[in-house]
């Protein structure tokens, strides 16, 4: 093999190996059974995304013949016959998985059953449920008399029917029914000595005479099948149009997409799958991925409430922060005295929303500027910033339309926002704005002072349950500053490269951190303290891959924590030897970015919103903060620390991606991060508010 293809793992293949960590999870017996089955559904969701994106890149890429294999370690065609063979080998693992879990919720007297399961009474239940909540809702189409193949929808579900006679082959007609995606996937019913649920896909399966009852079949075959189309946005370049009229366009357009992927029941046969193959127009080549009954599995995260919590993850109650519980709603003396840093989900946070809440109203508030990515569907954030409006302050709204998936639903915050007098910004042109900030900016004694809130996930009430993240509040004037100038050139795209704190990319982010690395290699020359500790949710860029080989090299400790995709290859004689990778995948989502940096002695400490990947490094606006308080800093140490230290659901990455858990002999203590993190956090003092600020510059 070339060069490249040793020093590097494919992006793809790396991020399987990272949705497997997640199906391990749902093997895992320790986890409560319905969170294992809702780890199912993520897996699910991931693979959606992935086809819809990276696949569909790829497919784009072999039919343009174009020769990327730098980019992705290989040639696209050979790139999607791997995926389609881990893609196929992991779908057994999951319907394996499933298997397992049916039995063992059954062990608790929870049956998940199908239609030929049913009683009697259930089966009235059913027919009654039918007629009442989902015939009126189907459109079911008669394959052999449409005048042409109807348009699958990508994410949907169908059920592929064969009507027929018994014993008269020639009778058979094939039809074809789309799942109603607003009635309840699983439907609990009546309780008779026991829970039992039944699929939506079954309760049609159950009715299906009734449906086609003027064909005069009295055989009913259903498969599942499921589409999967290419989620690229094209938007023309009319400059008639506004931004919002094309990717209104584009979003139309996306649902007619370039199918990527079929899903379909592997007990289904031949001649139909063969007929719905050429109405489609794959080849054989495409991807074609035989699975099991039932398709979707991400609705399963949405399993039904069950009255037994022992099934469940415990729900713990946020942390007070040691500081923010000390006081009396005045955040903004607060923040004056100190940096506060806020770790969620173990923070409510509530204390963003009260922050912009206390803004909206105070009148010495002058204005407020935020970056939103992704917003919470009854956002509270969008509701303090309408609330600020009209109490006369200055709102301006960083609106990033392009942030996948979650378009339709920026569209609409834009123009509520617009309407309610808010100016919004739709970013700078052709860039991505990835980075989380808000700056509030008050008259204070004829002073301007301004407060920045810093922070490596969204403005999202409901993600920040589910995410590990961290933020940053400071009233540090050359920081704010900063983020103000961030805001600038948001605002009027002139490029400002004035940055003396913050690392912002697309303008300094790469070069700085290149220099951060190039001086641990210097210090291990010069035996001086040289480490590195990263903690990041993806490691793809290649020319940063690099230096961190060239600081193996060196004698530079590194430590990396991965969550995601990570294109290095650890452990690798005369290339990788000091580096060691992990991967932590339990009940939340590691998503936060941390950067630590030896420096001789005297660390250096940076959040931040990007990962290193070429698209967060040269094609979005990202942010990393550095952290000059003291007590801040070793908080993030102990954070790192502890998440280092799990051998409970820290997977050890290596150049096979073998994904094997940390070992653990009889007598080791078993630490867990996110278990141990939430018990530090508790045990933290409530402190009193300081007179005198600490943070320092640097």
């Amino acid at each position: 093999m070339g060069g490249e293809k040793v020093k590097f793992i494919n992006r793809e293949v790396s991020w399987l190996s990272f949705n497997e960590r997640v199906l391990q999870e749902a093997d895992d017996t320790t986890v409560p059974l319905v969170e294992r089955i809702k780890f199912l559904g993520i897996f699910s969701s991931n693979l959606d995304e992935f086809f819809r994106v990276r696949v569909a890149s790829l497919h784009r890429m072999g039919k343009l013949n174009l020769k990327q294999k730098k980019v992705f370690g290989g040639s696209p065609v050979k790139i999607l016959q791997r995926i389609q063979e881990i893609v196929i080998d992991q779908r057994h693992q999951s319907d394996r998985i499933y298997a397992d879990i049916l039995t063992e919720l059954a062990a608790e007297n929870i049956h998940i059953i199908n239609e030929k399961q049913l009683s009697k009474e259930q089966g009235e239940f059913v027919r009654n449920y039918f007629q009442r909540h989902v015939r009126s809702k189907l459109v079911p189409i008669m394959l052999d008399y449409a005048p042409e193949f109807p348009m699958l929808r990508d994410k949907t579900i169908y059920l592929a029917i064969i009507l027929s006679n018994k014993g008269i082959s020639s009778t058979e007609k094939y039809a074809l029914i789309e799942l109603p995606a607003q009635t309840p996937r699983f439907i609990v019913l009546p309780e008779d000595d026991g829970k039992f649920i039944i699929l939506l896909d079954d309760v049609i399966r159950y009715c299906l005479e009734e449906v086609f009852y003027i064909f005069g079949a009295d055989t009913f075959e259903a498969y599942t099948v499921k589409l999967t189309r290419d989620a690229e946005l094209e938007m023309d370049d009319d400059i008639s149009q506004t931004i919002l009229q094309k990717l209104s366009k584009s979003l139309k357009q996306r649902k007619k997409g370039r199918p990527v992927r079929f899903i379909y029941d592997e007990e289904m046969p031949q001649e139909l799958l063969k007929y719905l193959v050429r109405k489609l127009h794959f080849h054989k080549n495409d991807n074609l991925i035989p699975g099991a009954r039932y398709h979707n599995f991400k609705d399963f995260i949405k399993f039904p409430t069950l009255d037994n919590k022992e099934l469940f993850y415990q729900t713990k109650a946020p942390i007070p922060h040691k500081y923010i519980g000390s006081s009396k709603g005045d955040f903004f003396g607060l923040i004056a005295k100190r940096d506060l840093l806020l770790h969620y989900p173990y923070h409510s946070f509530n204390y963003v929303i009260d922050l912009l809440r206390e803004a909206a109203i105070d009148p010495d508030v002058v204005s407020i500027r935020i970056t939103l990515y992704r917003v919470a569907e009854n956002s509270n954030i969008i509701n303090s910033l309408i609330n600020a409006i009209r109490n006369g302050k200055q709102v301006v709204a960083v609106v990033e339309l392009q942030a996948r998936f979650d378009e339709e639903a920026n569209i609409y915050w834009a123009n509520q926002l617009r309407e309610e007098g808010a100016k919004v910004i739709f970013g700078a042109p052709g860039l991505k704005v990835h980075t989380k900030l808000c700056l509030i900016t008050r008259k204070e004694k004829r002073k301007t002072v301004r407060y920045a809130y810093i922070a490596t996930g969204n403005f999202n009430e409901n993600t920040s349950r589910l995410y590990s993240d961290h933020a940053l509040i400071t009233a540090n004037q050359e920081i704010a500053n900063e983020v103000s100038n961030v805001f600038n050139f948001l605002d009027n795209n002139i490029k400002n490269t004035g940055f003396r704190h913050l690392l912002v990319s697309p303008f300094l982010m790469r070069t700085e951190f290149l220099k951060l690395m190039d001086n641990e290699i210097k210090n291990a020359k010069n035996g001086l303290p040289a480490y590195m500790f990263l903690k990041m949710n993806s490691l793809v860029d290649l020319s940063m891959i690099e230096k961190l080989y060239e600081a193996s090299r060196a004698g530079v400790s590194i430590r990396l924590i991965v969550r995601g995709i990570c294109s290095l290859k650890p452990g690798v004689e005369d290339m990788s030897e000091n580096i060691e990778v992990i991967s932590i995948v339990d009940k939340y989502l590691e998503h936060s970015r941390i950067f630590l940096f030896a420096n001789g002695g005297d660390e250096k400490i940076f959040i931040s919103s990007g990962d290193w990947m070429t698209r967060n490094l040269d094609y979005r606006v990202e942010l990393a903060c550095p952290i000059y308080d003291p007590e801040i800093q070793e908080e993030l140490r102990e954070f790192l620390h502890l998440q280092w230290q799990d051998n409970t659901k820290a997977r050890i990455i290596d150049k096979d991606l073998n994904n094997a858990y940390k070992k653990v002999d009889s007598k080791d203590k078993k630490y867990r991060a996110q278990e141990d993190i939430y018990t530090w956090l508790e045990s933290l003092p409530e402190a009193k508010p300081k007179a005198e600020k600490t943070s320092k510059s640097i």
